[in-house]
């Protein structure tokens, strides 16, 4: 079966009352859990941004102490995994703010961890690309928003 496009999705959508609605989404989301993941976000989470950064900042700590440290392979398997999963949680909130500060807090977390990342060539390149596209994203934001994160950035470049 071949997918239809997101506009024909669209007007259908409109010719179904709220009941057949509702029922759409419960069906959708039992199939995975990406589409439960977001519907959760959209109905319990998207009124409080902030207490979602947290959220998903508290989920990135745990994570990162998770971190099976023996040998560089684990640490970068590792790395790459919660870097997947905070790049789906910005997905979700669709908010240039949001993707900015939790990829900040990435970049701190990694730059931070022990053992230290300046022993292996991923993780920089890892660090540095990621470090390059929130400066690229930060120019997109208010003026005030791209002062205070810049400088931010600066300080975990100087960590």
């Amino acid at each position: 079966m071949k997918a239809v496009s997101v506009v024909t999705i669209r007007k259908e959508l409109k010719h179904k009352s709220n009941e057949e609605l509702a029922e759409l989404c419960l069906r959708l989301s039992r199939f995975k859990k990406e589409n439960k993941e977001l519907l959760t976000y959209l109905l319990f989470e998207s009124d409080s941004e902030q207490g979602y950064i947290e959220t998903v900042k508290e989920e990135i700590d745990e994570q990162f102490e998770l971190i099976n440290t023996d040998s560089f392979f684990y640490i970068k398997k590792s790395v790459r995994k919660i870097l997947r999963h905070t790049k789906k949680y910005i997905r979700y909130s669709l908010n240039k703010e949001t993707e900015v500060e939790l990829l900040l807090y990435f970049c701190k977390k990694l730059k931070t961890m022990s053992p230290s990342i300046k022993r292996n060539t991923t993780l920089i390149n890892l660090y540095e690309r990621n470090m390059e596209a929130v400066s690229k994203k930060i120019v997109n934001l208010h003026e005030d928003l791209q002062y205070d994160y810049t400088i931010v950035a600066e300080n975990i470049r100087a960590l």
